[in-house]
């Protein structure tokens, strides 16, 4: 059930009153704007998984200091990461990166898991390493493995390359799982054992999309064993119902979020599915093309899970800057789920003064 909730009800929706011409110096109230009101989704933005891995290498630069490498982005977005490189994160594609002389310092894997060789790469350099893989990512690879362990030949629904597949891959023998893309994939699979098949999938699909690859899969092999819970993560389903909720009559939507984050794209897709006349993928303000934008009356917003707060109320402030926006809160849950980071790290003290430059 969607609801909204209008500014009055929550004042830090509520827009200025008046907004100053730089150019003339002169007031100009927002009535001479035009008027647009802003459907803001919630849930949106960070999922646990994603707060989890910032605060472990947030909390990893407090304790053992400068520098913390991190191997591959801690998640897909390039704002977090320059703001923990700031901080004093050094990012890496691969561990022999790592200098000689700082492998006493932490090495961080980042949310989307990594394969088995990783830790056993990092073990035989006797490097440091903390581990942010999102619980619910985590939850996958032993599902696939409980498929394996059982004797079945893993099937693996999402995307090829993804950081997320590779790691799940990577938790069992080459050869014991098969990714699947498409329906067209699944109408062309045809393996060594059809009555002998279990699937996972990755997290941040489309439930949609990744019901018909399912339903498909399971016409042509009625033996496919499901995994023992839904892999499609919690903050990826609600993310989705929201935006497909406030989606309809919206003459643009919004997606704050990087083109190499998964749950993001797939926010845009559903939009358009949903009934938005355009949706667009938008990092910062600054992309945004306001003559493409043109003339519009109703905004639909959301961001990606690995999106930042900050970024979303950037957007926000530059339709305010141009429109007499006002601002209503699409709503179907509240998340109320908290990750503990690493053993290691839970003696430290973590403030808001940490994580402002993501929250605000």
């Amino acid at each position: 059930m969607l609801t909204v909730i209008h500014g009055a009800d929550a004042p830090w929706l509520d827009s200025c009153d008046e907004h100053r011409n730089e150019e003339n110096g002169t007031d100009m109230t927002i009535a001479a704007k035009p008027p647009l009101t802003i459907r803001l989704c919630g849930p949106r933005g960070f999922c646990a998984g994603v707060d989890r891995a910032i605060q472990i290498v947030v909390l990893a630069l407090k304790s053992y200091g400068a520098p913390v490498y991190v191997r591959h982005e801690i998640v897909h977005n390039r704002y977090v990461v320059e703001g923990l490189e700031a901080k004093g994160a050094v990012f890496v594609e691969e561990l022999d990166e790592i200098p000689a002389e700082h492998r006493a310092q932490p090495v961080v894997f980042s949310a989307h898991g990594v394969p088995k060789s990783v830790p056993e790469d990092a073990a035989s350099r006797n490097l440091f390493y903390l581990d942010a893989t999102c619980p619910l990512v985590s939850k996958v690879h032993k599902q696939a493995m409980r498929h394996n362990r059982l004797g079945r030949h893993v099937v693996l629904i999402g995307h090829a390359g993804h950081p997320e597949v590779i790691g799940t891959m990577g938790q069992l023998p080459e050869g014991s799982v098969s990714l699947i893309e498409t329906i067209e994939d699944a109408d062309a699979y045809a393996p060594a054992d059809p009555d002998n098949l279990g699937y996972v999938t990755q997290t941040t699909l489309s439930v949609d999309d990744t019901a018909g690859v399912i339903d498909r899969l399971q016409e042509r092999f009625p033996n496919l064993s499901a995994p023992a819970a839904d892999s499609i993560c919690y903050a990826t389903t609600n993310r989705q119902e929201v935006v497909k909720q406030a989606a309809p009559g919206c003459d643009l939507f919004i997606i704050v979020g990087a083109p190499n984050s998964s749950n993001s794209k797939r926010l845009v897709e559903v939009a358009l599915r949903a009934g938005a006349k355009k949706s667009i993928l938008v990092q910062r303000a600054a992309e945004l093309d306001w003559d493409e934008i043109g003339a519009i009356s109703t905004l639909g917003l959301s961001a990606g899970a690995s999106a930042p707060e900050v970024i979303v109320n950037e957007i926000i402030e530059a339709f305010r800057a141009r429109f007499d926006a006002r601002v209503e809160l699409a709503e179907t849950v509240q998340e109320t789920e908290n990750f503990l980071v690493n053993r290691e790290l839970r003696s430290i003290e973590l403030t808001a003064a940490d994580m402002a430059f993501v929250n605000g």
